[in-house]
């Protein structure tokens, strides 16, 4: 991946602020590039990395900055970068699993406005939008919504009515989907590809700034949403030839102690069958809270075989943020 600094969109996709009722530039300040540094032995660094590079959106005056969670996981430093060339440092608050929104606290005066928190009952398909990444409208790309729907992720992850734009943004990680009034209505997530009559094309997958407002001050008070954890397994999960299918285990993942094994069918969680990759996950996460033992219906080299995995809360398997 390229340094921020290499790259423009390109000069007829990028927003002209003529366009827009808003002030474009103002809202661009508030989106800033987000670097952290993970350490070695971090739970997530062989699969997300070490040095883990993307954007965040200011959402208070008081430096408070939302971002997508898999970027700040485990992360040891923090450093935010204006769109007036300052780097000031910050700190993990916290990281909520269900909906993948991280929150950073500037340790130092950032002086950038805060981008107003929209409402995404009001998107409808074909609205247009921009997607903007930290570095202003070189960095911002013009979008339309294309999809509000389920998204299953194959890592225990669920969003009910997730957003979807297209064209993609090649730099999407914790970038600010801005709407026709200026407010920030999600948080870049993924880059994923959709099926349309002409074959494929790339789109962003942007969590809602909708599943903010309930557990804002949850996060800013524990660092996560007050409740039990859901049950998690470290198991990954595939689609394949219309069958769940194991597809790998996390190493430390209590799915793996269990002996689980990649190729697995998987059939049912406990007397409930599994017809896709959203009902597995909705599944696993009605049967209580993390610590409980679920019952796993799999076919392994033809043979139907029931496992019992003692189900863990995915946090406690991750560094906590230094205190600063």
């Amino acid at each position: 991946m390229p340094e921020q600094a290499d790259w423009d969109i390109p000069a007829q996709l990028q927003p002209n602020p003529r366009d827009y009722a808003f002030d474009l530039e103002r809202v661009l300040m508030s989106v800033v590039g987000v670097r952290a540094t993970v350490p070695d032995d971090a739970f997530t660094a062989q699969t997300l990395g070490t040095e883990r590079a993307g954007s965040g959106v200011v959402i208070r005056e008081d430096g408070l900055i939302l971002t997508i969670g898999y970027l700040v996981t485990e992360a040891e430093t923090i450093w935010l970068s204006s769109l007036d060339g300052r780097a000031i440092p910050g700190h993990v608050v916290a990281f909520d699993q269900e909906t993948g929104f991280g929150l950073i606290q500037a340790l130092g005066r950032l002086d950038l406005p805060a981008l107003p928190l929209g409402d995404t009952a009001t998107l409808r398909i074909e609205d247009p939008v921009l997607l903007a990444t930290g570095g202003g409208r070189r960095h911002a790309i013009k979008a339309m919504v294309i999809a509000r729907q389920e998204f299953a992720g194959y890592w225990e992850y669920l969003l009910e009515s997730a957003i979807f734009t297209a064209p993609a943004h090649p730099f999407w990680g914790g970038g600010a989907l801005i709407g026709r009034d200026g407010t920030l209505m999600g948080i870049g997530s993924l880059h994923v590809q959709q099926a349309t009559e002409r074959g494929k094309r790339d789109v962003n997958m942007v969590v809602p700034i909708d599943l903010l407002s309930p557990i804002l001050d949850d996060l800013l008070t524990y660092g996560r949403p007050n409740h039990p954890p859901r049950p998690w397994l470290g198991m990954y999960c595939a689609d394949s030839d219309d069958r769940l299918v194991v597809a790998g285990l996390s190493a430390a993942g209590p799915a793996r102690a269990a002996d689980l094994r990649v190729g697995d069918v998987l059939l049912a969680i406990g007397n409930d069958s599994v017809p896709d990759l959203g009902g597995l996950w909705r599944r696993l996460w009605a049967t209580g809270s993390a610590g409980n033992e679920i019952p796993i219906r799999v076919m392994r080299d033809g043979k139907t075989m029931t496992i019992r995995v003692r189900s863990a809360d995915r946090g406690s398997y991750l560094k906590t943020p230094r205190v600063h």
